[in-house]
């Protein structure tokens, strides 16, 4: 069972940037998807991106064009640059995995993860 820890999160203004990371107990290299997803309190969980295991990504349209997902070459750290960040990008941010090779849309959509870290806040003020 892979082991996920995210970090930094913080509070910037709008506009502003944040690099999230989530550290990965083993390699994730082999049929992992990986993605990011995030929660506002009392709201429901929202697929931010997705990147699959053959490396394809997908992005929730409200953040398509200002973030970025990617891993590192040993496929043990997973990213999301964000950039252009707004009020209501605020939220709960966590990082998930799953060997299941269901597609990066289902992901997307349903935030169907066998694994997900503790998540990192991120507060985006106006």
């Amino acid at each position: 069972q892979v082991r996920l820890v995210e970090s930094g999160g913080g509070s910037v203004q709008s506009g502003g940037s944040l690099r999230l990371s989530c550290a990965a107990s083993e390699s994730t290299e082999v049929d992992y998807s990986m993605g990011w997803f995030r929660q506002v309190q009392g709201k429901g969980r929202e697929g931010v991106a997705i990147i699959d295991s053959r490396s394809a990504t997908y992005y929730a349209d409200s953040v398509k064009g200002r973030f970025t997902i990617s891993q590192d070459t040993l496929k043990t750290t997973l990213y999301l640059q964000m950039d252009s960040l707004k009020p209501e990008d605020t939220g709960m941010y966590y990082c998930a995995a799953d060997r299941r090779l269901y597609s990066g849309g289902y992901y997307l959509r349903t935030t169907d993860f066998q694994y997900r870290g503790q998540g990192t806040q991120v507060t985006v003020s106006s």
